[in-house]
């Protein structure tokens, strides 16, 4: 029988009686062919196919051979859309992220809840059921900063009420009487860690106080620390997170957002009782 020595271009036959002469015989698809049928139908007594069925199955051979191979182009076609839709996918997503940046900003930064502003200040809203959105703990020596955060939260769409006590404590009341009523009615408490609140042993009073009242640091207790090293940092409140004042406007902004968050909860929440 022949034997094929090699694949691609280095094809060909040898006979190993020395058929064909010298070297290798070029691969050729007729002499393949007529090839096999003088093996197959004339030498060594093997038994060829019917004369009806060998045309075809040459034929079908010759078509084997010569018919191209459309579906390797049209698998490169089919997986350069594939691998081209991703791309034109990301593309569009990141035309239309630079296109609006201003949501996504707005949406990983506020809009953390399905409640909106408006439901928020709705009079039927949970928020009123308190006298105060946010209470200011602070010492004596922290008045100017605070008094510029309560600025900007009694600024803000929302008119966050705010109690400070310098201005809101009723005049003859008791400073317990007035720090307790102050921390049960406000929704959430800001305690200003500085210096001087470690110091100050009615801001360690009023610190308890609203740990007595949300123990769960469910979001209402908001410690700041500023001026104050981490080692400081009141052992009662280790298990809450802290905003660490180092740009005062970023803080601020750091602090609306948590009272926001909170309310937008506390909204969120009446709600789907009422369901």
């Amino acid at each position: 029988m022949p034997q094929h020595s090699g694949v691609g271009g280095s094809s060909g036959f040898r006979d190993r009686d020395g058929f064909g002469g010298q070297g290798e015989i070029p691969f050729h698809l007729g002499a393949f062919c007529r090839l096999n049928d003088a093996v197959l139908g004339k030498s060594r007594g093997v038994l060829s196919p019917p004369n009806s069925l060998w045309p075809h199955s040459a034929g079908w051979f010759r078509r084997l051979l010569h018919k191209p191979k459309p579906s390797s182009v049209e698998s490169l076609k089919s997986s350069h859309s594939t691998s081209s839709s991703p791309s034109s996918s990301s593309s569009s997503s990141a035309k239309s992220s630079r296109s609006s940046p201003g949501t996504s900003l707005a949406t990983s930064s506020i809009s953390l809840s399905p409640v909106s502003a408006l439901d928020i200040s709705a009079s039927d809203s949970p928020r009123w059921d308190k006298s105060y959105d946010v209470c200011i703990c602070h010492s004596e020596g922290d008045m100017e900063l605070v008094e510029e955060l309560v600025s900007y939260l009694e600024g803000q769409p929302e008119s966050f009420r705010c109690f400070l006590q310098l201005r809101d404590a009723v005049a003859g009341s008791a400073v317990v009487t007035e720090l307790c009523d102050a921390v049960q009615n406000s929704h959430c408490w800001v305690m200003l860690i500085t210096p001087g609140f470690l110091q100050d042993p009615w801001c360690r009073y009023q610190m308890h106080q609203a740990l007595a009242e949300a123990p769960m640091a469910n979001g209402r207790t908001i410690p700041v620390l500023k001026d104050v090293d981490r080692k400081d940092y009141p052992r009662e409140l280790r298990n809450i997170y802290y905003i660490y004042m180092a740009l005062k406007e970023k803080s601020f902004r750091q602090i609306r957002d948590t009272v926001m968050r909170y309310l937008q909860g506390l909204c969120q929440s009446s709600t789907k009782r009422m369901e």
